[in-house]
């Protein structure tokens, strides 16, 4: 098996008057491949950690052989993370919550996790998403359900495997915070503190809404790589696409009231990049496996793996279109995993596009001079 180092908690220096202060006593809600991944880290950062998972042999497994043999085979995990099925027993004395189950699932979860532990303990959701319907962040949608309290979230360039495997890994934690509580005493700098390790190293940010936009998009961006590079093209294409999605996001963030360099950060563009290029990537292996001609029910050998783009290309695009925002790509995913439009009409509709300015201050638009010729271009895609 696979196993680094477990760096003790007392490696960590101990903070000085006014530095972060780590969480001694961390939850983590959720055990599947992230949920197991990020507990391990928080384990082997010296932090009391509980496993909350539904399945009881699952969570035997983990407490008794110290593995995940269902989403983290050949991991060996810390002997001190704790898994159960118990989510009061796994709530009990946690300073902090981290919520790692899928988007359809936070409002119901944040609901549950505000009914068993007081109020002011913050909650870091690690799922990324839009919430159906109400359009909402998955930020958002917690602090609906469980108020007075702090939510943040951890999120960046990582594959679970590699995250538990030791490999270095950067990520970017971010959490609503009084503005009044000193900089190193908020959650976010507590909760980065709380999961540093010798390969886990976390950044902190004040922007939620950049940093979930980018968690959100960045898996449908991540389909539309994957269809192009099933269906045979190159680089200049995969490239063209992570640049142009990753103005969407920008744009997106922005409306939400994030900044465009957040954005461009570890939870933007470097989740960007890492889920567009690989076929670790459930969301690039899914638009993989539709590039080249597998149907829709049949991918992942008709398995039902949860890939988080197919439900996000239509909440992120019923947003875009609420709040009058053009976001092309977005909208030509949407249309071939909810719509079922030709996989080749899609990408020719938007590749014959009218010709814009790359800079949006600038006024300019013009028709594409070779529609025909791009619609034969795409023709032979499957789908």
């Amino acid at each position: 098996m696979t196993q680094p180092p477990d760096p003790p908690g007392a490696e960590i220096p101990v903070p000085r008057d006014g530095a972060p202060r780590p969480y001694s006593a961390i939850a983590v809600i959720g055990g599947g491949s992230w949920g197991t991944a990020l507990a391990t880290v928080a384990a082997r950062a010296g932090r009391d950690t509980r496993l909350w998972l539904r399945d009881a042999a699952l969570a035997d497994e983990i407490n008794r052989d110290h593995v995940n043999s269902r989403y983290l085979p050949g991991i060996a995990l810390p002997e001190r993370l704790v898994a159960m099925t118990d989510m009061a027993a796994a709530l009990k004395g946690a300073e902090a919550v981290l919520l790692v189950t899928p988007s359809t699932t936070i409002r119901d979860m944040a609901e549950k996790i505000a009914a068993l532990s007081p109020r002011g303990i913050p909650i870091f959701v690690c799922a990324k998403g839009i919430e159906k319907g109400s359009g909402l962040l998955m930020s958002d949608v917690a602090s609906q359900m469980a108020p007075e309290r702090p939510v943040g979230t951890v999120t960046g360039p990582t594959f679970a495997t590699e995250t538990a495997a030791g490999h270095p890994t950067a990520v970017t934690v971010a959490c609503t915070s009084d503005v009044r509580t000193p900089p190193g005493q908020r959650a976010a700098a507590r909760m980065a503190l709380s999961l540093t390790t010798d390969s886990f190293r976390p950044y902190v940010s004040d922007d939620m809404p950049g940093v979930e936009v980018g968690g959100a998009v960045k898996n449908v961006i991540a389909i539309a790589c994957g269809i192009l590079a099933g269906a045979g093209f190159g680089e200049n294409s995969r490239a063209a696409l992570i640049t142009r999605g990753l103005d969407e996001m920008k744009e997106l963030a922005v409306r939400l009231g994030g900044r465009r360099e957040t954005v461009t950060g570890l939870g933007g563009l470097g989740d960007l990049m890492l889920t567009c290029s690989s076929q670790q990537s459930r969301n690039f292996y899914y638009g993989f496996q539709r590039g080249q001609g597998v149907a829709d029910a049949d991918v992942f050998d008709g398995k039902p793996v949860v890939v988080e783009g197919r439900h996000n290309a239509v909440t992120v695009t019923d947003l875009a279109r609420r709040l009058n925002l053009h976001m092309p790509i977005s909208e030509m995913v949407r249309a071939i995993v909810a719509e079922d439009a030709p996989i080749g009409e899609a990408f020719a509709a938007y590749w014959a596009s009218p010709i814009r300015a790359e800079r949006r201050g600038l006024e300019l638009e013009f028709a594409h001079p070779a529609v025909e010729a791009v619609t034969r271009r795409f023709e032979d895609m499957t789908g």
